[in-house]
Order: C-alpha cells, then structure tokens, then sequence
C-alpha cells in the first residue's frame, strides 16, 4: 500500500512538471487556437493540491510516517 502511494506521489509529481514545460510551449508559441497557458498552469495547481491532499491522507492514516525531530 505504501509503495502504490509513494508511486502515485512521484507521478502526480512527475505530471507537474510535465504541465508547467507545456505552459512554457504555449507561453512561448502564443497561438490562439492552441490551449492557453493558463490551463496547463491550472492543472499544475490541481496535481499539486491532490498530491498535498494524498500526503495528509497518509500522514494521517499512518501508513507515511515523517522523519523524526532532529532535538
């Protein structure tokens, strides 16, 4: 159960930084009948706030345990 959660972390992760080179591309070709670079960025925040979401679900649950204070 902990490794498919840590895979899908790392490929929500992974999708994040697909999406913000994609809103690069459209930033940077700036046609308009292409999708705009808003919605690559909007699906960047929704991959990051699933992915906090994930995090506090495994957190809370105990499967993902923190790394322990340093003191």
């Amino acid at each position: 159960m902990v490794t498919a959660a840590k895979i899908i972390l790392v490929l929500l992760m992974l999708f994040m930084v697909v999406n913000l080179f994609r809103a690069l591309f459209a930033m940077l070709r700036n046609d308009p009948t292409k999708p705009s670079m808003t919605k690559y960025l909007g699906q960047r925040v929704m991959f990051s706030a699933i992915a906090i979401v994930v995090i506090v679900i495994l957190l809370a649950s105990g499967l993902l345990t923190p790394n322990p204070r340093p003191y």
